[in-house]
Protein backbone atom coordinates (compact mmCIF):
# COMPACT_ATOMS: atom_id res chain seq x y z
CA UNK A 1 0.00 0.00 0.00
CA UNK A 2 2.80 2.45 0.32
CA UNK A 3 2.78 2.33 -3.39
CA UNK A 4 -0.23 3.59 -3.80
CA UNK A 5 0.09 6.12 -1.36
CA UNK A 6 3.28 7.12 -3.05
CA UNK A 7 1.67 7.79 -6.26
CA UNK A 8 -1.27 9.68 -4.91
CA UNK A 9 1.72 11.79 -3.20
CA UNK A 10 2.93 12.24 -6.22
CA UNK A 11 0.04 13.07 -8.31
CA UNK A 12 -0.85 15.44 -5.71
CA UNK A 13 2.02 17.44 -6.16
CA UNK A 14 1.70 17.40 -9.95
CA UNK A 15 -1.78 19.07 -9.46
CA UNK A 16 -0.53 21.45 -7.28
CA UNK A 17 1.87 22.82 -10.03
CA UNK A 18 -0.87 23.52 -12.53
CA UNK A 19 -4.36 26.16 -11.53
CA UNK A 20 -7.51 24.80 -12.50
CA UNK A 21 -8.76 26.65 -15.97
CA UNK A 22 -10.04 29.64 -15.08
CA UNK A 23 -13.50 28.80 -16.09
CA UNK A 24 -16.36 30.14 -14.46
CA UNK A 25 -18.05 26.79 -13.72
CA UNK A 26 -14.59 25.84 -11.83
CA UNK A 27 -15.59 28.17 -9.30
CA UNK A 28 -18.51 25.54 -8.20
CA UNK A 29 -16.78 22.52 -9.02
CA UNK A 30 -13.34 21.02 -9.69
CA UNK A 31 -13.29 17.91 -11.35
CA UNK A 32 -11.11 15.43 -8.97
CA UNK A 33 -11.69 12.12 -9.72
CA UNK A 34 -8.87 10.27 -9.18
CA UNK A 35 -8.73 9.28 -13.18
CA UNK A 36 -8.99 12.91 -14.46
CA UNK A 37 -5.75 13.60 -11.66
CA UNK A 38 -3.79 10.59 -13.48
CA UNK A 39 -4.72 12.15 -16.61
CA UNK A 40 -3.15 14.85 -17.00
CA UNK A 41 0.76 13.83 -15.92
CA UNK A 42 -0.17 10.41 -17.91
CA UNK A 43 -1.21 12.20 -21.03
CA UNK A 44 1.93 14.26 -21.40
CA UNK A 45 3.90 11.53 -20.39
CA UNK A 46 2.52 9.53 -23.55
CA UNK A 47 3.04 12.35 -25.77
CA UNK A 48 6.73 12.46 -24.86
CA UNK A 49 7.00 9.19 -25.54
CA UNK A 50 5.69 9.45 -28.68
CA UNK A 51 8.33 12.15 -29.73
CA UNK A 52 11.20 9.30 -30.08
CA UNK A 53 8.54 7.37 -31.99
CA UNK A 54 8.26 10.23 -34.28
CA UNK A 55 11.92 10.70 -35.25
CA UNK A 56 12.43 6.98 -35.40
CA UNK A 57 9.24 6.58 -38.00
CA UNK A 58 10.72 9.56 -40.19
CA UNK A 59 13.88 8.12 -40.69
CA UNK A 60 13.06 4.36 -40.79
CA UNK A 61 9.86 3.82 -43.12
CA UNK A 62 9.81 3.50 -46.35
CA UNK A 63 9.27 6.72 -48.21
CA UNK A 64 7.56 4.63 -50.99
CA UNK A 65 4.77 1.81 -50.30
CA UNK A 66 2.55 2.00 -52.89
CA UNK A 67 2.20 5.33 -52.38
CA UNK A 68 4.77 8.32 -52.37
CA UNK A 69 5.39 9.78 -49.35
CA UNK A 70 4.51 6.90 -47.18
CA UNK A 71 6.78 8.06 -44.35
CA UNK A 72 5.45 11.61 -44.01
CA UNK A 73 1.77 10.53 -43.99
CA UNK A 74 2.65 8.34 -40.88
CA UNK A 75 4.97 10.84 -39.14
CA UNK A 76 2.33 13.67 -39.61
CA UNK A 77 -0.14 11.61 -38.27
CA UNK A 78 1.84 11.00 -35.39
CA UNK A 79 2.15 14.82 -35.31
CA UNK A 80 -1.17 14.95 -34.98
CA UNK A 81 -1.89 12.22 -32.22
CA UNK A 82 0.97 13.90 -30.43
CA UNK A 83 -1.28 17.07 -30.52
CA UNK A 84 -4.05 15.50 -29.09
CA UNK A 85 -2.54 13.31 -26.67
CA UNK A 86 -0.78 16.67 -25.57
CA UNK A 87 -3.92 19.10 -25.06
CA UNK A 88 -5.90 16.48 -23.54
CA UNK A 89 -3.13 16.10 -20.52
CA UNK A 90 -2.77 19.99 -20.70
CA UNK A 91 -7.03 20.11 -20.38
CA UNK A 92 -6.57 17.45 -17.55
CA UNK A 93 -4.21 19.31 -15.54
CA UNK A 94 -6.35 22.17 -16.27
CA UNK A 95 -9.54 20.42 -15.46
CA UNK A 96 -11.33 22.52 -18.17
CA UNK A 97 -14.29 21.59 -20.41
CA UNK A 98 -12.39 21.51 -22.85
CA UNK A 99 -10.88 17.76 -21.93
CA UNK A 100 -14.13 16.27 -23.18
CA UNK A 101 -13.36 17.82 -26.95
CA UNK A 102 -9.64 16.78 -26.80
CA UNK A 103 -10.46 13.27 -25.35
CA UNK A 104 -12.65 12.95 -27.78
CA UNK A 105 -10.14 13.62 -30.38
CA UNK A 106 -7.60 11.26 -28.70
CA UNK A 107 -9.83 8.48 -29.07
CA UNK A 108 -10.55 8.91 -32.88
CA UNK A 109 -6.98 9.03 -33.53
CA UNK A 110 -5.96 5.98 -31.64
CA UNK A 111 -8.91 3.94 -33.13
CA UNK A 112 -8.21 5.16 -36.85
CA UNK A 113 -4.41 4.48 -36.10
CA UNK A 114 -4.63 0.77 -33.99
CA UNK A 115 -6.92 0.33 -37.54
CA UNK A 116 -4.50 1.73 -39.88
CA UNK A 117 -1.42 0.16 -38.24
CA UNK A 118 -3.49 -3.40 -38.41
CA UNK A 119 -4.16 -2.87 -42.12
CA UNK A 120 -1.44 -1.65 -43.75
CA UNK A 121 0.53 -4.18 -42.38
CA UNK A 122 1.83 -7.07 -44.17
CA UNK A 123 -0.35 -10.24 -43.20
CA UNK A 124 2.37 -12.39 -41.93
CA UNK A 125 3.49 -9.30 -39.78
CA UNK A 126 0.69 -8.15 -37.88
CA UNK A 127 1.43 -9.79 -34.66
CA UNK A 128 2.94 -6.96 -33.30
CA UNK A 129 0.59 -4.10 -34.58
CA UNK A 130 -2.41 -6.23 -33.23
CA UNK A 131 -0.73 -6.16 -29.96
CA UNK A 132 -0.23 -2.77 -30.13
CA UNK A 133 -3.65 -2.08 -30.71
CA UNK A 134 -4.52 -4.58 -27.86
CA UNK A 135 -1.97 -3.71 -25.73
CA UNK A 136 -1.92 0.09 -25.57
CA UNK A 137 -3.76 2.21 -28.69
CA UNK A 138 -7.56 0.85 -27.87
CA UNK A 139 -7.75 0.87 -24.07
CA UNK A 140 -6.05 4.15 -24.09
CA UNK A 141 -8.65 5.03 -26.51
CA UNK A 142 -11.55 3.48 -23.63
CA UNK A 143 -10.10 6.03 -21.10
CA UNK A 144 -10.39 8.88 -23.58
CA UNK A 145 -13.86 8.42 -24.28
CA UNK A 146 -14.66 7.78 -20.55
CA UNK A 147 -12.67 11.32 -19.68
CA UNK A 148 -14.76 12.76 -22.69
CA UNK A 149 -18.13 11.36 -21.19
CA UNK A 150 -17.10 11.92 -17.69
CA UNK A 151 -16.24 15.80 -18.34
CA UNK A 152 -19.37 16.07 -20.32
CA UNK A 153 -21.45 14.84 -16.85
CA UNK A 154 -19.22 16.88 -14.87
CA UNK A 155 -20.56 20.47 -16.81
CA UNK A 156 -24.13 19.62 -16.75
CA UNK A 157 -23.42 19.34 -12.46
CA UNK A 158 -21.78 22.65 -12.69
CA UNK A 159 -24.22 24.20 -14.80
CA UNK A 160 -27.26 23.14 -12.25
CA UNK A 161 -25.16 24.17 -9.43
CA UNK A 162 -24.25 27.85 -11.52
CA UNK A 163 -27.74 27.84 -12.17
CA UNK A 164 -28.94 27.29 -8.46
CA UNK A 165 -26.02 30.43 -7.36
CA UNK A 166 -27.96 32.81 -9.87
CA UNK A 167 -31.11 31.84 -9.20
CA UNK A 168 -30.11 32.28 -4.82
CA UNK A 169 -28.27 35.55 -5.33
CA UNK A 170 -31.54 36.63 -7.08
CA UNK A 171 -34.03 35.99 -4.61
CA UNK A 172 -31.29 37.82 -1.93
CA UNK A 173 -31.55 40.99 -4.12
CA UNK A 174 -34.80 41.23 -4.51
Amino acid sequence: MDLARDAEEVAGQLDELVAPAGEPENAVLVDDARVVRWAGPAFVLFSLILLPWIVYLAYSLPSRQLSADYDAAWTGFDVMLLATLASTGYFAFRRSRYLATAAAAAATLLIVDAWFDVMTTLPGQRLEPIALAAGVELPLASVCVWLSFHTQQLAGRRLVLLLRRGRKTRTRRR
